[in-house]
């Protein structure tokens, strides 16, 4: 190959013109053998088929936990307390005695109703025998009519009084009975806020003590009244089957609390504050690990899609308004762009309710290097890569 070269070169030093000969050559050469544009190959696509099946619909909801069942003790006569009787934050039975209020004053006025109630039972005594006198002594007018009435009457009236009595004393034995204070539940006792010598009445405000029953343990849940009235439509519209009403929950601290509840009901009514439905769930405490007022997170299946179509949340992709987006392998081995709907994330799927079919084959691998249209090479998700071809000479 000639290499055309400028007369004035030719007066430059040897050693320049030769570098500048050797450069030329060099490009040329490299221009010559230049190698041509191969077309990329076709990139793999590792897709799923979708298909329907059952589904548990999960949602966590916020909850507090409650004690089963919670007793205030209070006093139900007035009066100096004399002693206490329990150890705080132990077990107590139900019927234990807790407090022993002064019974002086009740000793006697349940002594003093007895003595009422042996006078009445005497004068009952002596006007029934006065009205039964007359009964026969009238028949031969031996007293008058208005007499026997007035006897009988007398003998009545002396019954009375003795039932009236009675009674009394049956007051006066049960407010003697209240000075000893018993725990009306079996539970954990909280701290006592009186002490030997304070002073109870019968109407104070304050309790004395606090019961709780911590095994079983109720979970107080809070669910949206909008999603209520969705899973109730749902379940009303065929769409969704009851589940079971088992409920998992974690704690406080991010660990699972490992007995499974059961939920006991719905209340029928919303929180106006909240707007908010509560739902109560029961689990057994055995081991004492819950107690009320604790936040939870609780975990329930309130309902099963009967033919939900689940697809890898690695397949679907939002656009700028947060639509869903995936590709699916289309006719002639193409791929093919198709907005579906997906709410839902169930575990690392998400649910699509809308836009697929049984039978879409969905993209899940190799998406990096796909463009809707472009033609693919379909392979079952999970296939190993096909081997890269080495070049020869290479």
């Amino acid at each position: 190959m000639t290499v055309p070269l400028d007369l004035t070169m030719r007066k430059l030093p040897s050693r320049i013109h030769r570098a500048i000969l050797v450069s030329a050559l060099l490009g040329a050469i490299g221009a010559c053998s230049k190698p041509e544009k191969k077309a990329p190959p076709t990139p793999e696509a590792g897709f799923v088929t979708a298909k329907t099946e059952s589904v548990p619909l999960t949602v966590e909801l916020a909850g507090r936990t409650a004690a089963y069942e919670t007793s205030e003790v209070r006093p139900q006569v007035s009066g100096i307390v004399r002693e206490r009787l329990f150890t705080e934050g132990k077990i107590v039975r139900a019927g234990q005695t807790l407090y022993q209020i002064d019974a002086s004053l009740y000793r006697a006025a349940s002594a003093q109703a007895q003595a009422n109630l042996q006078n009445a039972s005497a004068a009952r005594e002596a006007a029934q025998a006065k009205a039964d006198r007359y009964r026969p002594l009238a028949k031969i007018e031996a007293v008058s009519q208005q007499d026997l009435t007035d006897a009988s009457a007398a003998a009545r009236q002396a019954g009375a009084g003795v039932a009236q009595t009675r009674a009394a004393l049956d007051t006066a034995n049960i407010n003697l009975r209240f000075t000893r204070i018993a725990a009306p539940i079996t539970g954990r006792i909280g701290r006592s806020l009186v002490t030997p010598g304070a002073l109870v009445t019968s109407a104070q405000v304050s309790p004395m003590t606090t019961i709780q029953r911590l095994d079983p343990m109720f979970v107080d849940i809070q669910q949206s009244s909008a999603d209520f009235l969705a899973l109730r439509r749902a379940l009303a519209s065929g769409g969704l089957g009851m589940s079971s009403a088992a409920v998992k929950l974690t704690l406080e601290d991010g660990s699972d609390y490992a007995p499974t509840g059961t939920v006991q009901f719905a209340e029928a009514m919303v929180d106006a504050n909240t707007g908010s439905v509560t739902l109560r769930a029961r689990f057994p405490n055995s081991d004492g690990l819950l107690l009320p007022g604790m936040y939870v997170r609780a975990r329930l299946a309130q309902g099963i899609a009967l033919s939900a179509i689940l697809v890898p949340q690695q397949a679907i992709s939002r656009d700028a308004k947060g639509g869903a987006t995936l590709l699916l392998v289309g006719p002639n081995n193409k791929a093919v762009q198709r907005a579906v709907s997906a709410d839902r994330a169930i575990g690392n799927k998400w649910l699509v309710t809308k836009g697929l079919k049984p039978g879409d084959r969905v993209i899940t691998e190799g998406l990096i290097r796909i463009k809707p249209g472009q033609a693919i090479k379909p392979v079952p998700a999970g296939s190993k890569p096909a081997p890269i071809k080495k070049r020869a000479g290479s």
